[in-house]
């Protein structure tokens, strides 16, 4: 059989979650991955979110697949996740614990996707290649919010914080498909400095100053919780912003207003050490999901009572469970 014939029969799809620098960096390890040891080649990326929860699992992929970063899909023919809400039915967690193995690989304690396929199948497979541990060690920091502080998770200039601040501009498919593909050739360096990574850079930086200074205004301490209602249209707002006013606070909780939806997110002080509630568990309740020390929900751009149920049974949730001071 001709090579090329039997490269056509090997052409595969992969579904990535998108926007996050987690993602793109488990859509790269996947790929250079799956074409060393399977042969596969990726014709297809397709960048995909939690907006496609309800139909996931009705939706057909192709034979050969792989989903990585993102909800269990039986038919994958691979799949990486790391986040606690990914089986969508306890049909789909039966499947997986039936067929686990090097094609489905699962683990909720993993600070990333990334890192989890690194450990388990693509670091054996790929072993000293430099580029790819310090996109792994990035991913791993980024996801879990492994920041040494509050000051370089809003405004590190490391070639990884700027790829991922772009994330935030204009990041549709076409801008994914440029990422994954740049990454499989070159360095976060040599990415970073491409033209249309520091455009999104630089835009997103001006509008996280506008983010910041919202965030400074709306922010309250309650009983160690961050409390915030913001209206992000023409800003970014970080994360990690409530930690910068309140250092001391235990938890934040943020109804975040845009255009088209309503976002309430919910994250665990990253640098304060004690166990967290499950905040993804908490938000799978409202359709939303995440990790035990983050989770969000996205709601229409009109439930606003649902946000607020959301925020308040939560802050209930977290006073009866901290019971630390003010």
């Amino acid at each position: 059989m001709p090579w090329s014939i039997f490269f056509c029969n090997k052409r595969a799809s992969l579904y990535l979650h998108f926007p996050c620098f987690d993602g793109v960096i488990s859509g790269v390890l996947a790929i250079l991955f799956l074409e060393k040891t399977r042969g596969w080649r990726f014709k297809t990326l397709e960048p995909v979110n939690y907006e496609l929860k309800d139909r996931w699992l009705a939706t057909p992929l192709p034979g050969r697949s792989a989903v990585v970063d993102f909800l269990y899909h039986p038919q994958a023919g691979f799949w990486a996740d790391h986040h606690s809400t990914t089986f969508l039915t306890d049909e789909a967690k039966a499947d997986f614990e039936e067929r686990q193995g090097p094609s489905r690989i699962y683990d909720r304690q993993s600070g990333s996707c990334a890192s989890l396929l690194w450990r388990e199948v693509v670091g054996l497979a790929l072993h000293g290649a430099s580029r790819l541990e310090e996109m792994v060690h990035w991913a791993e920091k980024i996801d879990s919010a492994g920041y040494d502080s509050v000051q370089e998770a809003i405004s590190s200039e490391h070639p990884a914080m700027i790829i991922s601040s772009s994330l935030a501009i204009a990041a549709d498919r076409e801008y994914c498909n440029f990422l994954v593909r740049k990454l499989c050739q070159a360095s976060l360096a040599e990415t970073a400095a491409a033209a249309a990574v520091q455009q999104r850079s630089a835009q997103a930086s001006e509008l996280k100053k506008l983010g910041l200074e919202r965030m400074r205004v709306a922010a309250r301490l309650e009983h160690g919780v961050v409390i915030s209602e913001v209206n992000t249209e023409g800003s970014l707002v970080n994360r990690y912003s409530p930690y910068y006013f309140f250092p001391q606070a235990d938890y934040s909780i943020a109804i975040l207003h845009s255009k088209d939806a309503i976002t309430v997110t919910a994250m665990r002080n990253p640098w304060r050490n004690f166990e967290s509630v499950n905040l993804g568990e908490f938000m799978r309740q409202f359709g939303g999901g995440g990790h035990q020390r983050v989770g969000s929900v996205i709601l229409g751009k009109d439930d606003i009572a649902t946000a607020r149920v959301a925020r308040d049974k939560l802050l209930q949730e977290l006073r009866q469970t901290t019971g630390r001071p003010q």
